[in-house]
């Protein structure tokens, strides 16, 4: 599946370089996204080497560009 099929059958934003908040843990983490395999986006999360994947719609926010600058 590709970041199209994500976008158009989970109405979101998600492309390629999006910048994303992961609030699933005790604190959010904010990453970037690198890819898409499935029906799951890889983040590689800030300070991380290595993405992982991710649900994209499950405890994902996606921040638009005033936040992805600040």
């Amino acid at each position: 599946m590709s970041m199209k099929y994500i976008r158009d059958y989970y109405s979101v934003p998600a492309k390629r370089g999006a910048r994303v908040e992961y609030t699933g843990g005790i604190t959010p983490k904010t990453g970037v996204i690198t890819s898409a395999r499935g029906a799951k986006i890889n983040i590689r999360m800030d300070g991380l080497q290595h993405p992982r994947p991710y649900h994209p719609t499950w405890e994902i926010r996606y921040l638009d560009k005033q936040e992805q600058e600040s």
